[in-house]
């Protein structure tokens, strides 16, 4: 017997209503063969096209709705959770605009050339179809942009792949509602509702990646679970592509010529960072390296004040909060960590914000002090106070894989006329996906050059869940070779009838559409 699903109050832990089951294997089985029995319907570009936009229209016609509900579920609030959806709507309009141009199924086509030399060359003509059936699983943090009406979503649905998404247990009735916004849209725009589906609970999550009719898989959440269904993924066999986001620590790095330059901005912008959405952010900086000294000490005065300032919030769930509360205890027991703004529990619910230090050299010398450079998910960082290049360098060596990494450096370091801040973002180049000057990670733009991923923990790809480029996970190239026009696709027949952007014999030709 499948095992309710309930929504729970996040500001007071208690159940409310049941608001779903728990999927069992048989349904599993059931959803994941309807959606692959759907994908011929999304094989039409203006078809996805249409259905993306009606369905950002849809979430925006619901949205007192949804974000009524997102807010009782995750305590998030009307503002930051009415910006999320506009974040929503916003990507799924742009991912149709992506259908319509194009470029993503990146159309190469060279002509048969027999004398060429060293070797003729034969007919080719390669572009990019979608995988098939890809499960989603909801993030805790976004309920909205990262769940089931998010980039994950969207961008496969761009692709031609039809989407089942594992709901997160921290707001089923918030994924039990944009799901039926999606099938409405999907039944509005003439294709079958099974293109988008919805399954609850642990256990469906773990079907749903083994099933053999799934094909790609999209993940974003703690490490431990990403890395369960990764290692599931990857021993099924057909093992499949898995795209995790798993966990990121987010260094930064704080120039003493910097520190010396603004250290006040430097302090209330990392206490800005560090507390938006009770550090509920997956690019929170997590490590902040700032000079020993008085440029340094100003840096913290600054941290110290804004902290302290800042107001207490609830986590997304309990277990959260435990984590938190827990993670920080470990990490103050360390021996050479301080203090000066103690995060932790605040009343019987929510959570305080605060800041650690420890001196850089015990990062840099053995593994007395690992856990500091693993990520505490929640509103603390931990500073690391350098006395030398060097220690910078022998802590940049030990971080794990990240989703960004930062910089901030002075006016004259930025220009070249003083110290090596090229030789810094060298080094810290390697440890992320995305690398920031003089700014701060919270807040990933949906743009054409956004990269959101970084090597492993941060991600189990190298692939992005953000922006445009994020449909080239649903996809795979294929190649035709020496194939008569009338059996090649349209796409890739010289007379170019869907008037698409190709690149032929090495030169770029626009299309209809560009």
């Amino acid at each position: 017997m499948a095992a309710p699903v309930w929504s729970v109050d996040p500001r007071t832990g208690k159940q409310r209503e049941e608001v779903a089951t728990e999927a069992t294997p048989a349904e599993v089985d059931r959803t994941v063969r309807a959606a692959h029995a759907a994908r011929a319907s999304l094989a039409d570009r203006g078809v996805r096209a249409a259905f993306l936009r009606t369905a950002a229209d849809l979430l925006d016609e619901a949205g007192e709705h949804v974000i009524e509900a997102a807010d009782a579920e995750t305590a998030l609030g009307p503002g930051r959770l009415t910006g999320e959806l506009a974040r929503t709507t916003y990507q799924l309009r742009e991912f149709a605009d992506i259908v319509d141009e194009g470029s993503f199924l990146d159309i190469l086509i060279d002509h048969a050339d027999p004398d060429l030399k060293p070797i003729p060359r034969p007919d080719l003509r390669r572009y990019k179809l979608p995988l098939g059936v890809v499960a989603v699983y909801s993030a805790s943090n976004f309920p909205l942009a990262f769940s089931v009406p998010g980039g994950d979503t969207a961008s496969a649905l761009a692709a031609g792949c039809p989407v089942v998404v594992k709901a997160h247990p921290d707001h089923p009735a918030t994924s039990e509602l944009c799901a039926s916004v999606l099938r409405r849209a999907a039944a509005r725009s003439g294709l079958p509702e099974d293109v988008v589906s919805l399954v609850h609970g642990f256990e469906a999550g773990v079907e749903l990646v083994k099933h053999p009719l799934v094909a790609a898989a999209g993940f974003t959440g703690s490490v431990r679970g990403g890395r369960a269904l990764y290692d599931a993924a990857a021993a099924r066999p057909t093992p499949i592509p898995f795209h995790g986001e798993l966990g990121s620590l987010n260094p930064v790095v704080v120039t003493e010529a910097a520190a010396e330059e603004r250290g006040e901005q430097i302090g209330s912008g990392l206490a800005g960072a560090v507390t938006l959405g009770v550090g509920q952010f997956c690019v929170k900086p997590g490590l902040v390296l700032a000079p020993a000294g008085p440029a340094g000490d100003r840096v913290l005065k600054s941290l110290t004040e804004a902290v302290s300032d800042s107001t207490e919030g609830v986590l997304l769930d309990h277990r959260m909060r435990d984590n938190f509360v827990a993670g920080v205890r470990e990490r103050t027991a360390l021996p050479g960590v301080e203090s000066p703004v103690t995060p932790g529990e605040s009343g019987e619910h929510a959570v305080s914000a605060g800041f650690l230090t420890v001196p850089a050299a015990s990062l840099a010398d053995g593994d007395t002090h690992e856990l500091l450079l693993e990520e505490c998910f929640g509103p603390v960082t931990v500073v690391a106070r350098y006395e030398s290049q060097d220690e910078i360098s022998a802590v940049l060596g030990r971080i794990p894989g990240n989703l960004t990494a930062t910089v901030h450096i002075s006016e004259g370091e930025a220009n070249g006329a003083e110290g090596s801040a090229d030789e810094l973002l060298a080094e810290v180049t390697p440890l992320a996906g995305r690398v920031l000057v003089n700014g701060w990670p919270t807040g990933v733009a949906v743009a054409p050059a956004q990269h959101h991923g970084g090597p492993y923990p941060a991600t189990t790809s190298t692939s992005t869940s953000v922006g445009g480029t994020a449909i080239e996970r649903w996809l795979r190239p294929v190649a035709y070779q020496n194939t008569p026009q009338a059996l090649l696709p349209p796409e890739l027949r010289d007379d170019n009838p869907l008037g698409l952007p190709r690149r032929v014999d090495g030169r770029r030709e626009p299309g209809s559409a560009a």
